[in-house]
């Protein structure tokens, strides 16, 4: 038999409303009024209709993460498990719930979001990515729904968002090369829609002029946040009559390709080539040499960014005093991948 509010109320010796008081956290409610209530709840077993709940409070204490792509290609990549898990930690302690949208496309991902949103099934949303003249942060930001981005906008400059100053983790990789004697250094890139993808490709290339290097269109490889990118931009690298000494990959997944390809090769890391990528995920540090990474503290921009998110729905109207973009700081990992100085 469901247990009902009325029974939890008849059991505590109060009225029904004050249950109803105690279960949306009103101010009028004493400390031990409430602990009374909610034990009586545990022990008769008595679950809150949510649903019920969100119509009376117009809110669903839910928020959805928006994945960039299909989540069965998305979760290869152990960047966005990690990204997801601060996400829930923090959104879990400060009693939401969490899901996951996705799409196949940019259309998909907007009809998901826009069903979420305007069926009020959650309170906000989270997006993982940042592109350029992207429609659903369009959709997001011209309807005033609350919304946090991992990354930043060029558009909205405004918008909340949770960040890796990716331009100088760039830069501090490529210096690192540099500081090894590597003078010729090419770059594995993902997607140029990608705003991260533009940013660490601007710091690479701010490093190379700083230091009076020779930048060449062929040492720049496009590709997809994804092994098989790494693994076929070897291919063209190691084929070239001047070939780099020393990569900067996007991504460390996409190095796991770089290594597999040049294995298949018969190349060396790092004493045919070197390399530094971004992300530090743990396996890394398991690869075989190990890899040296930009630690971006990927945890702590999903915790962070599902802690902003929640004060804004929370909060909409509150001035914090600070600034809308929120800065991970970042630090590079050297590892055996880097660790090697070119012959002159």
């Amino acid at each position: 038999m469901t247990v009902t509010i009325k029974d939890v109320a008849k059991r505590a010796g109060v009225s029904p409303s004050t249950v109803s008081r105690v279960l949306s956290g009103h101010p009028r409610i004493s400390v031990e009024t409430s602990r009374k209530v909610k034990g009586i709840m545990e022990e008769m077993g008595y679950h809150p209709n949510i649903m019920a709940k969100s119509l009376v409070s117009k809110t669903t204490n839910s928020i959805c993460i928006i994945l960039p792509k299909p989540a069965e290609e998305l979760f290869s990549n152990l960047f966005f498990m990690e990204l997801i898990r601060g996400i829930v930690t923090q959104a879990s302690r400060s009693g939401y719930d969490v899901l996951i949208s996705s799409g196949a496309n940019e259309k998909e991902e907007l009809d998901a979001v826009s069903r979420l949103l305007k069926g009020r099934r959650v309170d906000g949303a989270i997006l993982l990515y940042s592109r350029k003249d992207d429609a659903v942060i369009d959709f997001l930001q011209s309807n005033g729904y609350p919304c946090v981005l991992v990354g930043r906008s060029d558009k909205y400059e405004d918008m909340l968002s949770v960040d890796t100053d990716n331009v100088m983790a760039a830069y501090d990789a490529t210096s690192h090369l540099i500081s090894m004697g590597h003078e010729r250094i090419g770059f594995v890139s993902g997607p140029p829609n990608l705003i991260v993808s533009r940013d660490r490709l601007q710091g690479y290339r701010k490093a190379i002029e700083e230091h009076g290097l020779e930048s060449r269109p062929e040492w720049i490889v496009e590709g997809e946040f994804l092994q098989d990118s790494g693994y076929r931009a070897m291919s063209f690298f190691m084929n070239l009559p001047n070939r780099p000494t020393a990569l900067v990959v996007v991504d460390d997944m996409v190095s796991f390709g770089v290594l597999r390809g040049l294995n298949e090769l018969k190349f060396k890391v790092p004493n045919d080539l070197a390399l530094v990528s971004f992300n530090n995920i743990p396996l890394a540090e398991l690869s075989s040499p190990p890899i040296s990474s930009i630690d971006i503290g990927i945890y702590h921009l999903g915790y962070t960014a599902s802690q902003v998110l929640i004060q804004s729905i929370q909060s909409p109207n509150k001035e914090t005093g600070y600034t809308n973009r929120f800065i991970i700081p970042h630090r590079l990992i050297v590892r055996e991948s880097s660790m090697y100085s070119p012959k002159k």
